[in-house]
């Protein structure tokens, strides 16, 4: 398994070094673009809840961010050195209720976008996992069109 780790302080213009990580693993790892807008999205999105809610943007708080690299799948980490949440109580951003809401997305967001999102650490840990798609078997057998 590869591992590509970075860290940035929680500051919002540092998304752009993750969209960053993000683009070079893309090239690195051969990534597919059937999952890389899925990754951009769903993992920037879980930097930005990080260093929004979990850091509170203190500058002086870091966001560590890892991938690891399987056959079969990409994992991203996300941690965050704030106080943590809890994930399981979470408001509907679907619920007629909630709406109009301007936030209460991202998570919901990252569910739908990831194949498998786990919460450790009291929530200060999300583990992404996007599952990559096999290659398609190339076929050894002669062809079986016939030529007249």
């Amino acid at each position: 398994m590869k591992q590509v780790k970075i860290q940035i302080p929680s500051l919002v213009e540092n998304i752009r070094v993750v969209e960053s990580f993000i683009d070079n693993s893309k090239d690195t790892f051969h990534i597919e673009d059937d999952i890389y807008g899925n990754i951009m999205v769903a993992v920037t999105e879980a930097v930005n809840n990080a260093i929004r809610h979990g850091n509170k943007f203190d500058k002086d708080k870091n966001v560590f961010l890892s991938l690891y690299v399987d056959q079969d799948r990409l994992k991203f980490e996300v941690q965050d050195e704030g106080e943590g949440f809890d994930y399981n109580n979470l408001l509907d951003p679907t619920a007629p209720e909630n709406l109009e809401n301007p936030g209460g997305r991202g998570i919901f967001l990252i569910r739908h976008l990831a194949d498998e999102v786990e919460f450790t650490q009291d929530g200060r840990n999300v583990q992404l996992t996007f599952l990559l798609t096999p290659a398609p078997a190339t076929s050894d057998s002669p062809s079986n069109h016939v030529t007249a």
